[in-house]
């Protein structure tokens, strides 16, 4: 099975609520920008709960100033090795480097 990248949708709802602040925008402010008729979505981003559509997110990175990936939080989902690897290197050393090909091959 194969691992794909994720958005971390708390994260990334907090990381806006930082890039807003530092640019000195309110909600209201972005709701405006924006064209929303009330700031609900915008709260939902910062609480986590949604993501902003791609056209907002350009939006937003016009705003902020600052790329599209800067303002998402984009995590590497962990396969089954990476829960164990601690376990593997501290018993294995350098021989839990080969136990890892073989899982990946198996997967």
């Amino acid at each position: 099975m194969k691992y794909f990248p994720q958005i971390n949708m708390a994260k990334t709802g907090s990381n806006i609520i930082k890039l807003r602040e530092a640019k000195g925008y309110s909600v209201r402010d972005l709701q405006s920008e924006l064209g929303f008729d009330d700031p609900q979505a915008i709260y939902k981003w910062q609480k986590g709960k949604s993501l902003p559509r791609i056209d907002n997110l350009v939006i937003l990175s016009e705003l902020f100033e600052t790329p599209i990936e800067r303002i998402l939080v984009v995590e590497k989902d962990q396969g089954p090795f990476d829960l164990y690897r601690p376990f593997f290197l501290r018993i294995f050393g350098e021989m839990a480097y080969n136990i890892e090909i073989v899982l990946m091959l198996k997967s």
